[in-house]
């Protein structure tokens, strides 16, 4: 049993940036696929960007060029710097760890086997 904790989400003005961060227990982390999502009011969980065990990376295109997601495997946890922060950015992020690895399938929910309980990003105009 994987357990996903998120912190870092809060409220930063447009043209801001957040650090969000997830910390992973239960399962060796080295292993693991790790992917954001986010969900907004009203509109399905969509992706934001995945980095696999071997560090390749994927993001979404709404947040290429402005999002970073990194992994630190001595401390178990996965990062998404996200810079130049929008409105349209407002959300709840989510992490998520997947046991097995798919390019095809990396960018949808289905994939993910464990979810922390998500961290709020507030950007405001």
């Amino acid at each position: 049993q994987v357990q996903l904790v998120e912190s870092g989400g809060g409220v930063v003005q447009a043209g801001g940036s957040l650090r969000l961060s997830c910390a992973a227990s239960g399962y060796t982390f080295t292993w693991l696929t790790m992917g954001w999502f986010r969900q907004a009011p009203g509109k399905e969980r969509e992706f934001v960007a995945a980095i696999t065990s071997g560090s390749s990376i994927k993001y979404a295109d709404p947040v290429k060029g402005r999002f970073t997601i990194s992994r630190d495997n001595a401390k178990n946890t996965v990062y998404l710097q996200m810079n130049s922060l929008k409105p349209e950015d407002t959300a709840v992020y989510y992490c998520a760890a997947a046991l097995t690895y798919s390019y095809v399938r990396l960018s949808t929910t289905g994939m993910y086997d464990y979810w922390g309980q998500g961290t709020q990003v507030t950007v405001s105009s």
